[in-house]
């Protein structure tokens, strides 16, 4: 059987043979790894790393966190040095389901509804697009499709409570020419924005009794104190002014205007009723455009609010600290999703769009997610990548997840033929 021949029957396989597809993505969702608590995909990912043996792949598995491994698989082409190579990227975990009353069907067993469309927690995000993917490199393999170039399939935990499972691959080593994140996309191919936490912190030197509030305020007094609490009321109000300007001065195609903010979600201060508060600390969760860097918008918020510092007597001398980012909002309550802008000229989309269109018959929508996921974290690497997969966001954390099981077939058609195309051209300049 030729490789064209041999793809061709490979993609109507994946139609003809979609219960066994089924039956995967019943398996996965049947593992509840919801994050948080997270520390709970053992089986899951055990069930991950049985597929991929079962396909060639080489196994690397490894702890992130006591619980929850990350799985990367390796099949090595027949000509490596030469041509393209692919990591295919999904997370393992799924979104709380807290009160399962509101369920309709019970949300750790596959159901197929009325409307025909399949329910469970995590068949749009993400446990279908890992299902698919892993049926799409098992069709090529069982109709003797020859990959010339190193296709890695990953399975990371902790993308639901900001933790760092694509990360951790990443530099852990794990490269190639392109990535697929097989994440909630409707079959668009998407680029995204970014998101940061952060922590603001005032600390006062010293810590004063109530009592002495009026002579801190009050003229003749000559206490130089002040209240944390009331001079993060400052900081807020810098944070909105800079969000302000952002949304005047900033813009990019695809996001309407303002997307890019500053959102103080926590405040934390004060030790009791009969002091004044020595200490506050503030937490924000900044949005920015997928052409601007966490690092970029880390230096922006730092010098405009210690430049308003600057501009209060108390404050100049007691400057707010920052803590940025992190590996885990469990762990370490803290964030971070770089962002990731398109290269639309880079052959790898090109070569998805080519599979698209050879199995949908039309040109795909390319646009941007108004969410973030794991697929920054290749852009921050230098691995050009783009966000694609089936299920429809409003899905996504929801009551009643669900996605409709052709367009799960679809992409697991457009896959096949994407890694087939993909893995078995020269990288540019080695032809």
């Amino acid at each position: 059987m030729s490789s064209v021949s041999g793809v061709r029957a490979a993609v109507e396989a994946i139609a003809s043979r979609q219960e066994e597809l089924f039956d995967l993505l019943g398996h996965l969702v049947s593992y509840p790894t919801v994050s948080p608590p997270a520390r709970n995909s053992e089986q899951a990912q055990s069930l991950i790393v049985k597929e991929l043996q079962g396909l060639g792949f080489a196994i690397d598995r490894w702890p992130v966190f006591p619980g929850d491994d990350n799985v990367v698989g390796t099949l090595k082409g027949s000509a490596s040095a030469t041509a393209n190579s692919l990591i295919i990227n999904g997370h393992i975990d799924v979104a709380e389901v807290g009160d399962d009353a509101g369920w309709t069907y019970p949300p750790f067993a596959l159901t197929k509804g009325k409307d025909g469309r399949w329910y469970g927690r995590g068949v749009a995000d993400m446990k279908g697009g890992i299902a698919a993917s892993l049926f799409a490199i098992k069709m090529l393999r069982e109709h003797g499709v020859e990959l010339r170039g190193d296709l890695l399939f990953q399975s990371v935990i902790g993308e639901e409570a900001g933790e760092a499972g694509t990360l951790a691959a990443i530099e852990r080593g794990y490269q190639a020419d392109y990535a697929v994140v097989v994440d909630t996309s409707d079959l668009h191919m998407q680029g995204q924005g970014g998101v940061i936490t952060g922590w603001i912190t005032i600390e006062s030197p010293t810590t004063l009794h109530d009592g002495m509030r009026a002579k801190t305020i009050h003229a003749g007094g000559r206490v130089k104190g002040a209240s944390a609490i009331e001079k993060m009321m400052k900081v807020i109000a810098s944070l909105q002014d800079l969000e302000r300007h952002w949304a005047v001065m900033k813009a990019y195609p695809g996001f309407p205007a303002g997307s890019n903010t500053i959102n103080p979600a926590v405040i934390e201060g004060g030790r009791h009723a009969a002091f004044i508060a020595d200490q506050c600390a503030l937490w924000i969760t900044v949005h920015f455009y997928p052409n601007e860097s966490y690092e970029e918008i880390i230096r922006e918020v730092e010098d405009h609010v210690l430049r308003a510092a600057a501009a209060d007597v108390w404050l100049r001398d007691n400057p707010p600290t920052f803590r940025w980012g992190g590996r885990s909002m469990i762990e370490e309550r803290g964030e971070i999703f770089p962002s990731l802008e398109l290269d639309h000229d880079h052959p790898g989309l090109a070569a998805l769009q080519s599979a698209y269109e050879q199995q949908v018959k039309q040109a795909p929508t390319v646009d941007m997610s108004v969410t973030v996921t794991d697929a920054g974290w290749f852009a921050h690497a230098g691995i050009p990548a783009v966000l694609f997969g089936p299920g429809e966001l409003s899905h996504a954390h929801a009551v009643d997840e669900s996605i409709d099981p052709e367009q799960l077939v679809l992409f697991a058609q457009i896959m096949a033929q994407f890694i087939a195309d993909w893995c078995n051209t020269d990288k540019e300049g080695k032809a």
